[in-house]
């Protein structure tokens, strides 16, 4: 089965824009898969197009290799718009490979752990009062797994008031939705050490399920300095583009969930690389999926196949968007993704549906400290 085109699907989603590259083969077979990073998509769309040249003709089964061949065929290391390209063609021949034999991808990557997985949403509010009534909107809902990010100012972004309304904002959410929901903390890397610690340690009581990318992501070293003084499980690895980006904080035990990126860190391939790994350093799984349905198919399929997952990102219930671009989505029930049945992903995408969605150009949102400097969003 050898593969006789990629090409690059970009369309807007509504709130942001989208890449899904479609891989197609001799046999008429094709196959889906997502990239992450879309504040560059347009430079994703050029790695895959570098990629297509060098994989076209190839076989479509040999997807080790064919990963090897896109991430060390250009001599430089990739990095996160390399990897999103790679990630969104190797998901894509994770699916032809399982259309191709009539299963789920799950049942290649060496079948079910687990008959469900645990997913989180995002919630939100200008105040306390709207985050409180957003998560007990989400729990009503079903959701046993609920989501907060750091508190904004619109586009300003003062720690100390950060800090002031994170305590709170947890606080009043635990008095509301009680101790059987689990809530998690996003600070989105927008704190120095120092303020994090801080942070972490002012809502320690109110137990967090994880807190997320307490500090930025360039150097692990400081995780270093972080994880002594924070008692809160943590949670991080988002940005990175390779296991070998991961390999501090899982050799050195200083996350306790791995936050792979399916759509970034270089596909299933590579994921399931990562979640092997933090398996023997009792690190849990728990995927980032800030995109669309075919990202959130291909981390279902991993968490359902990895037997060290805690949680996995579903910021909204599947279905409730895209339903005419991707007409088949995964399901959702009670706060738990169901194993697909159907062949590959499990997902359909509708590429003409896609392109009545055009690109739009948007400026993406940009943080700033009181002096005018600027803070990561």
């Amino acid at each position: 089965m050898k593969i006789t085109d990629v090409r690059s699907v970009i369309f807007w989603a509504g709130f942001k824009n989208m890449l899904v590259a479609v891989v197609e083969t001799d046999e008429g077979i094709s196959g889906y898969g997502e990239a992450g990073v879309g504040s560059y998509l347009d430079g994703v769309a050029g790695a895959l197009e570098s990629l297509k040249q060098r994989i076209v003709g190839e076989d479509a089964t040999r997807i080790e290799h064919l990963w090897q061949l896109m991430f060390r065929g250009g001599f430089f290391p990739g990095g996160n718009i390399l990897g999103s390209a790679v990630s969104a063609i190797d998901i894509a021949l994770w699916d032809i490979n399982a259309r191709a034999l009539g299963v789920p991808v799950c049942r290649l990557l060496g079948g079910r752990c687990r008959d469900k997985v645990p997913a989180y949403c995002h919630i939100g509010g200008h105040s306390v009062e709207g985050v409180v009534e957003s998560g007990r909107k989400a729990v009503e809902e079903g959701w046993k797994f609920v989501r907060w990010g750091a508190p904004q100012q619109g586009q300003r972004h003062e720690p100390t008031v950060v800090i002031r309304e994170a305590i709170a904002g947890m606080e009043a959410l635990r008095d509301a939705l009680g101790d059987d929901v689990e809530i998690l903390f996003d600070i989105h890397a927008r704190l120095d050490p120092s303020d994090a610690i801080q942070l972490a340690r002012g809502i320690e009581h109110t137990r967090p399920y994880f807190i997320e990318d307490p500090i930025r992501s360039e150097n692990v070293q400081l995780y270093r300095h972080i994880r002594p003084h924070i008692h809160s499980p943590i949670a991080a690895g988002e940005h990175y583009s390779s296991k070998w980006e991961m390999r501090q904080l899982i050799e050195e035990d200083l996350i306790d969930f791995a936050r792979a990126d399916l759509c970034i860190v270089g596909g299933l391939t590579e994921a399931k690389k990562v979640a092997n790994w933090a398996e023997t350093h009792q690190i849990r799984l728990a995927t980032h999926n800030p995109l669309g349905p075919v990202s959130a198919a291909a981390c279902l399929h991993l968490s359902l196949a990895s037997s060290n997952v805690g949680v996995q990102e579903m910021p909204r219930k599947p279905a409730t968007r895209l339903t005419d671009v991707v007409p088949v989505q995964v399901e959702w029930a009670d706060g738990y993704l169901l194993p697909p049945t159907r062949p590959g992903l499990g997902i359909e995408f509708d590429r003409e549906a896609a392109r009545a969605h055009p690109f739009r150009l948007v400026e993406m949102p940009t943080l700033r400290a009181p002096d005018g400097s600027v803070t990561n969003w």
